[in-house]
């Protein structure tokens, strides 16, 4: 009695792949009826993203100040509506209440926004558990012992001319 072996193909079974990770910036938002911004902390950097709530027009030649988290300055402009301030000191793992204040041209507001520092970077890595494994191979080894109990009982069937 020969059995017959089906592969199957298109997997490479060398070297596992390299853990996820991403790297997820802190970031804070505030709107008003007038301004809205984003900032996100890159690095030494705390970049500011200003634009008009109505019309989400950059913002552009504004003063943008900021206050809070041990920070406190005039954010630079780097591009139309973008705004960075230099972070001198690392900001540790918590929640950072800003106060960002932005003057352009007869607009000025106050906006409050909190900076999230205390997950950074999530890591994800998938790995195969034993418990994984006997889901599978408890099914497999029934399967097997099914199929071997129903050949053996067609093979004495034919022996005895049935």
């Amino acid at each position: 009695m020969a059995f017959s072996a089906f592969g199957h193909g298109g997997e490479d079974h060398g070297a596992p792949p390299p853990p996820v990770t991403q790297a997820v910036e802190p970031r804070a938002a505030a709107a008003t009826e007038e301004f809205e911004v984003v900032t996100s902390l890159e690095g030494k950097k705390l970049v500011v993203y200003v634009d008009r709530f109505a019309s989400n027009e950059p913002v552009v030649q504004a003063k943008v100040e900021i206050e809070g988290a041990g920070l406190k300055g005039v954010a630079s402009e780097t591009t139309p509506g973008t705004y960075v301030l230099d972070v001198a000191t690392p900001l540790p793992p918590a929640m950072h209440p800003l106060t960002i204040s932005v003057e352009a041209g007869d607009s000025i507001d106050l906006l409050c926004a909190t900076l999230d520092t205390t997950a950074s970077v999530t890591t994800e890595v998938h790995t195969h558990g034993w418990r994984e494994w006997v889901v599978w191979a408890l099914p497999g080894a029934l399967l097997l012992i099914t199929g071997i109990w129903f050949a053996v009982r067609r093979h004495k069937r034919a022996k005895k001319g049935i």
